[in-house]
């Protein structure tokens, strides 16, 4: 009986042992919570959002109001260019919004030539500071 014992023991040890070794290729069978094409996909469309958002901002400072205002505040159309790349995502996303607005309300006419200068000053200032504070 003492023998049985033993053998019954061992055999569940062992039943234990591959039951334990494929229990995580199981996991890795089962799908994930997001898949990699939705990371990928995701990803792409953060970079997208970005760039949109920095085309906004650009297309706004390089419009004749936005060369006024780079000319008044005596900044180099160039290193803002560079300092709009090194914004944050957030930072970035809120000045681009800003941007098509003035634009919109500008092409509109609910914006004076003036205010649409002060913006364009305001939004120089916030994209200086948004680096220094960086």
């Amino acid at each position: 009986m003492h023998s049985r014992l033993k053998r019954a023991l061992f055999v569940l040890g062992i039943a234990a042992l591959f039951v334990a070794a494929e229990t995580p290729a199981r996991a890795q069978d089962q799908p994930h919570v997001v898949s990699l094409g939705e990371l990928g996909k995701d990803a792409a469309r953060q970079a997208q959002t970005r760039q949109a958002n920095e085309q906004a901002l650009r297309t706004l400072l390089s419009s004749e109001q936005g060369e006024k205002a780079l000319k008044s505040s005596k900044l180099d159309y160039q290193k803002v260019d560079k300092a709009i790349g090194q914004l944050s995502d957030e930072d970035l996303a809120k000045l681009g919004e800003r941007s098509r607005r003035a634009q919109a309300d500008f092409a509109a006419g609910r914006m004076s030539d003036r205010d649409l200068l002060w913006i364009i000053v305001i939004a120089l200032g916030i994209i200086i500071l948004a680096l220094a504070l960086h």
